[in-house]
């Protein structure tokens, strides 16, 4: 298996099998080991403050969080030297947030929330990505950091 079949079969998996994502409205659209990013479409239903209309906190966490593991995930898929599906599962299995932080910059309004990743360390047992969110019209909503494990 090569590893931009890799690519899309995790894309694949994370778009589809992963319900919280789903709830959310999460989509992956771009994923390799340079940057990754998720979009989704504002819904009512995503509403933290009601007064203002803006994102809850939690979802703009929740989607940088994705971005900064994907991008980790795709950076464990470059390390592979044995591309078969259960070395991919086998790896991927390990991924998880140790840390993550998020700083908002402006109320999350907008009618599609892009966000992005890339890495800024990647090793064998622990990556660390820097991530950004915008709205449609690029106004910058938040950036965050995150530290996984990888291995």
């Amino acid at each position: 298996m090569n590893k931009e079949a890799m690519f899309q079969q995790v894309i694949d998996h994370w778009n589809n099998n992963m319900p919280f994502n789903q709830l959310l409205g999460l989509e992956i659209t771009r994923f390799n080991a340079q940057q990754s990013e998720v979009r989704f479409d504002w819904q009512d239903k995503l509403i933290g403050n009601p007064t203002q209309k803006i994102l809850h906190g939690g979802v703009t966490a929740s989607a940088l969080d994705l971005a900064g593991g994907v991008v980790a995930a795709a950076n464990i898929i470059e390390q592979l030297t044995d591309m078969t599906p259960e070395t991919l599962q086998r790896s991927l299995s390990k991924i998880g947030t140790i840390d993550l932080r998020t700083d908002f910059l402006r109320p999350g309004r907008g009618e599609e929330f892009i966000v992005t990743a890339h890495i800024i360390r990647s090793g064998s047992k622990v990556a660390v990505a820097r991530m950004e969110m915008h709205n449609e019209r690029g106004e910058h909503i938040a950036f965050g950091t995150g530290t996984y494990m990888v291995g």
